[in-house]
């Protein structure tokens, strides 16, 4: 499945023959970074039963779900797929809690996750799931785009990325933004008001958090391994992770129909914290535009491309075109 939608930003980037080498190279300073990251947030876990204060924990949890959010509802859903709309103000908040992930400026990411979905199922895909969840997890994160998918890279248009003011001046001054809000104020706090241990504020709110917040933005791209059906497999699937795993088609929906703002990272649809959020600030009048495909849409379209023998991808494409929503469907 390849992904649709509207928008020229997310434009599959023309295939054309290349002779450009396909190899990846490893990126050893990367390499290096993440088994010490991984190595020093061990430390953290001890520290954060047997040493930390409780206030160092819930502060732990806290930075963790709002850079979670940060990418979630704002580099994933907003500015990667523009499932809805956003005011300044909303905008500038999810640019914030973004920079607390600690994974680059937002243009970035949002390049890197078209590209993902631009190559979605072919050989090219960084993030290719058919190698299985432990390369699109990590390994693909240790090594360098081959020169062929760095030239796929920079033809994704990001003129829509380009025109956001909020998330140019995060790029233009990323580290001073990152030294800011993901290094000094939540260091600092533990020390300054509850006088934790020095160790405890490295080791937890340093490493283990940076480690956390990575994992919970790396299953963005990995998920679909997780609450993704395999090729073949029957829903619900016979096993007995079904006890523990929810899996689904709806991360594959996802590849399909990208555009639609119920779609979780999770593995779920039209339900989680992320989606939950996206409705309470359009209640508030901060978002607007959610973008979502009706079910009779959807039946439409497999519908036409059934009689018509054409893509399924285009189908769904005219159709959310045609489609018009109620104006406060989400409430619904």
């Amino acid at each position: 499945m390849t992904e649709i939608t509207g928008h020229a930003a997310e434009a599959r980037p023309a295939e054309k023959q290349s002779n450009l080498s396909k190899s990846r190279e490893s990126n050893w300073p990367a390499v290096l970074f993440f088994i010490h990251i991984h190595l020093l947030s061990l430390y953290g876990i001890w520290l954060l039963f047997f040493e930390a204060k409780w206030q160092t924990a819930f502060l732990l949890i806290a930075l963790t779900a709002l850079a979670t959010l940060g990418v979630n509802t704002g580099a994933h859903r907003l500015w990667a797929h523009r499932t809805y709309t956003a005011s300044k103000e909303l905008r500038f908040i999810l640019m914030l809690l973004q920079t607390l992930a600690g994974q680059g400026p937002i243009y970035y990411w949002v390049q890197y996750h078209r590209l993902h979905h631009s190559l979605f199922n072919t050989d090219l895909d960084p993030y290719d799931h058919k190698k299985g969840f432990f390369y699109v997890h990590m390994l693909t994160r240790l090594k360098n785009l081959s020169a062929h998918q760095d030239k796929l890279k920079n033809e994704i248009d990001m003129s829509d990325i380009e025109n956001d003011s909020i998330v140019m001046f995060q790029k233009n001054f990323y580290w001073l933004l990152y030294g800011l809000l993901f290094l000094l104020l939540p260091l600092n706090a533990p020390l300054e008001y509850w006088n934790d241990t020095v160790l405890s504020t490295i080791f937890v709110i340093g490493f283990l958090r940076y480690a956390l917040v990575l994992h919970a933005a790396w299953l963005v791209e990995s998920g679909i391994c997780i609450w993704g059906l395999k090729q073949g497999e029957k829903y619900p699937p016979n096993t007995n992770l079904i006890f523990f795993i929810n899996r689904s088609s709806w991360p594959h929906y996802h590849y399909l129909n990208p555009c639609d703002y119920k779609s979780g990272e999770y593995g779920t649809y039209n339900s989680g914290c992320s989606t939950a959020f996206i409705r309470v600030w359009a209640a508030l009048g901060l978002a607007k535009d959610l973008r979502t495909t009706e079910t009779s849409t959807v039946q439409a379209a497999i519908t036409k491309a059934a009689k018509t023998k054409t893509s399924l991808n285009i189908c769904l494409e005219e159709a959310n075109k045609l489609q018009h929503l109620p104006e406060l469907h989400y409430l619904r």
